[in-house]
């Protein structure tokens, strides 16, 4: 497969994690731009990348680039997604993708027309425990899935200026963690979500600190999410399926699930650990999307995820600066 140039568009913590992966793929970033200069300049020494553009703009139209790498705040995605897609860059995003399912719908077409490869960076979608999972599910041994349980909650400060809670900066449970919640759910779930109802308490700033979440489809298979700022929960998920239900702990990035079937209560264990960063299933899905060998970026569910949080949004009147 060819090698392609990954440009990486922010230095914070996700970042970091991503060069890691690089470099456990025995691949860097092959160039890095950031809205400071002097930490554009400190990553790239720390992880032996060798071009760092002045201008954060250069990165778009830089020729030798293929893939660029977004990770910057969520109300930052659009336009630098919009931005890669007009210079023919391919873009993988960390979530959320976007802030609502307007600007996905308008990436999306602007990919199509390009014909680029979009995708958001969702560990969920590329761990290959779940490809075990769903093997032993089309198989028919569980039956139908009937219900899902995800919890996803995490304890932080009321500081309403770090993007948490930060309006400004698109804070709230819903973009930073419920769109993993979600991301398990619809994974599952063989179709979209018709029917949502919620529950929300907002922060102080007006963002969405906890939230709780039933989904329903017309073939009744519901899930419950549960999602909190304030609040530490375990980053525990279950699928209940007819003749047995699955467990999966640290789902957002697992490497084993458990199976109990219920008619003896015997279980079985699906481990998939092959010592890598989540991050490096994620690249290596990329390139093979990239390269039209197979697509398994799963944008399809990604646009599902965002339509559920956008109706959302909207029913409670929480808008976004760029929204108003």
């Amino acid at each position: 497969m060819k090698q392609y140039n990954w440009a990486c568009l922010g230095c914070g913590h996700i970042a970091n994690e991503m060069a890691h992966a690089m470099e456990q793929k025995g691949k860097t970033f092959y160039s890095v731009a950031n809205r400071t200069t002097e930490n554009a300049k400190k990553f790239a020494e720390k992880y032996n990348i060798s071009k760092v553009y002045d201008n954060v703009d250069d990165i778009f139209s830089d020729e030798n680039v293929d893939i660029i790498y977004i990770a910057t705040v969520h109300n930052k995605h659009i336009d630098q997604i919009m931005k890669s897609i007009e210079n023919g860059k391919h873009v993988l995003c960390e979530k959320a993708i976007t802030l609502n399912m307007q600007e996905l719908d308008k990436a999306m077409k602007a990919a199509k027309e390009k014909n680029v490869i979009i995708a958001e960076a969702m560990t969920i979608f590329h761990m290959p425990v779940y490809d075990k999972l769903f093997e032993i599910i089309n198989s028919g041994k569980l039956g139908v899935l009937k219900l899902i349980q995800v919890n996803l909650g995490s304890c932080k400060d009321y500081d309403m200026t770090n993007r948490f809670f930060n309006m400004e900066l698109a804070g709230g449970a819903m973009l930073d963690i419920g769109v993993y919640a979600l991301s398990f759910a619809r994974l599952f779930m063989s179709e979209n979500a018709s029917e949502i109802h919620s529950t929300v308490k907002f922060a102080p700033s007006g963002a969405d600190e906890q939230v709780g979440i039933v989904l329903n489809n017309s073939k009744n298979e519901m899930a419950a999410v549960t999602l909190s700022l304030s609040a530490k929960l375990p980053k525990t998920a279950v699928a209940a399926f007819e003749n047995g239900y699955i467990e999966v702990d640290n789902y957002n990035r697992a490497t084993k699930a458990k199976i109990t079937y219920t008619a003896d209560g015997h279980t079985d264990e699906i481990i998939v650990d092959e010592g890598l960063s989540a991050l490096c299933y994620e690249i290596e899905d990329m390139e093979k999307a990239v390269s039209a060998k197979e697509n398994k970026m799963k944008l399809g569910l990604t646009a599902d995820v965002m339509d559920i949080m956008t109706k959302l949004r909207n029913r409670w009147g929480m808008k976004y600066p760029e929204e108003m």
